[in-house]
């Protein structure tokens, strides 16, 4: 299978890439610079350049291809309007060529965008115009999709996406504690973190194109919860510091942006997933992740 991916230089679409190359598929990466397309072509794909604004490329690529798996999207939470709004553009550009094709779409979401506080399933949807983060109502657009003959699925990672090279929330918080000399948990630290490692997140993309019927939402949820004491104490632990609460009054000031996140309760299963996939976590939980070292080298 031909397959278009955006975000292939990516955390996530780097690893997808692996995945897809093993199984057999030829990848095209979109490439947003030089520097990605190299990075892109090293790891045995090819590379197109454009971003994700570039619709008539988005277009001419998904027409190529046998189907596209969409892991782009520009993380910058100052413009997560315009991030939206790119994110919407970019499915709308694919279905304009993927209609009636019954070809594969696979988008990303989050587990975190539908309603924290309780335990997420595959059941649950986001509520179009809810007033929530922008990119959810996204995902049921894309949903939507397979009433006009795409075989769409949606993939929600969980918040956490870990494994050696991360650069998302965990290196950001190991960062707060070597800068405070303690590492921190909002409140009590009961709220939880799903979880889940970066390769095992690529398996399923790979399943979710070959495999998941129309119309599918798939989590990407290896561990259900882990309480954020715990992960404070596994960074305190590889950084040498004591652990401590913090005040949720105080939340913004220590932690920064990442404050909304981390006192966030965002528990989630993959139970309907792995039932309707076959798809299995192998790799080493967060905990053990952490304690293997390489986040504090």
């Amino acid at each position: 299978m031909r397959v278009f991916l955006t975000g292939a230089s990516g955390w996530i679409g780097s690893a997808v890439i692996g995945e897809l190359r093993v199984a057999g598929h030829e990848v095209v990466g979109l490439a947003r610079s030089e520097a990605s397309a190299v990075r892109i072509e090293a790891s045995g794909a090819s590379a197109v350049r454009g971003d994700l604004g570039d619709l008539d490329v988005l277009r001419r690529e998904a027409d190529r291809a046998d189907g596209v798996v969409h892991c782009g999207y520009l993380h910058d939470f100052s413009r997560m309007g315009d991030a939206a709004l790119l994110d919407r553009g970019a499915i709308e550009a694919f279905a304009d060529v993927l209609a009636w094709t019954g070809k594969p779409l696979v988008v990303t979401s989050g587990v975190g965008l539908v309603r924290p506080g309780h335990v997420v399933t595959e059941r649950d949807r986001h509520v179009l115009g809810s007033g929530g983060h922008p990119r959810a109502d996204n995902a049921e657009i894309a949903l939507a999709l397979a009433e006009r003959g795409v075989r769409v699925s949606v993939v929600r990672p969980a918040p956490t996406v870990h494994g050696d090279g991360d650069h998302g929330f965990v290196p950001f918080l190991i960062g707060v504690a070597r800068r405070a000399g303690v590492a921190g948990y909002v409140g009590d630290g009961t709220n939880r973190w799903c979880a889940v490692h970066r390769f095992d997140c690529a398996s399923l993309y790979k399943r979710a194109l070959e495999d998941a019927p129309a119309g599918s939402v798939l989590h990407a949820v290896a561990e259900q919860g882990i309480p954020t004491r715990e992960i404070a104490e596994a960074i305190g632990r590889g950084l040498g510091l004591p652990v401590r609460s913090i005040e949720p009054g105080d939340a913004a000031a220590h932690f920064e942006w990442m404050a909304m996140f981390w006192s966030a309760d965002i528990p989630a299963s993959s139970d309907l997933t792995r039932e309707a996939l076959g798809w299995q976590p192998t790799h080493p939980g967060l905990i053990a992740d952490l304690e293997a070292g390489h986040y504090f080298a």
